[in-house]
């Protein structure tokens, strides 16, 4: 990961110090050659850089390290969901996600979740697209 970040950050404008990373030589072409296998690094002119697919995991990878720095307000919207059990309209969903997380990018993804229906729903739902065809309808009755 290390040497992974450092070639994302130089934008191949330097040349990398194998001693800066402290790592053998042995260990920073070992390590090259698995990030060059895996499609993430190319390498011309003795420079190395990100490939389209590289440049995409670093970016998502950018992504996970804010969503971790956010984890206890992203707990607070999974508690907040599993309250309204399916029933909280997806405006009230959008205005505490718009009050708790200051990211954009991580709001955009929120944003796309879409409420599950409450469990007797999907029951009643599975019954009506079921009936009248040739195969059985299952209702499953739920324990209150």
């Amino acid at each position: 990961m290390v040497l992974f970040n450092t070639i994302a950050l130089s934008n191949c404008d330097s040349y990398i110090r194998i001693s800066a990373l402290k790592l053998t030589r042995k260990q920073y072409y070992s390590r090259l050659s698995a990030l060059l296998q895996a499609g993430l690094v190319k390498r011309e002119r003795d420079k190395d850089f990100l490939t389209t697919f590289g440049i995409i995991v670093y970016n998502t990878q950018e992504i996970i390290g804010k969503a971790a720095d956010q984890y206890w307000r992203l707990k607070a919207i999974d508690s907040i969901r599993a309250f309204g059990n399916g029933k909280l309209p997806q405006e009230q969903l959008h205005t505490i996600i718009d009050k708790l997380i200051a990211n954009q990018e991580i709001k955009n993804i929120l944003k796309q979740i879409k409420e599950k229906p409450p469990i007797d729903q999907i029951s009643l739902n599975l019954y009506h697209n079921n009936h009248d065809k040739s195969l059985p309808a299952y209702h499953i009755p739920l324990q209150e």
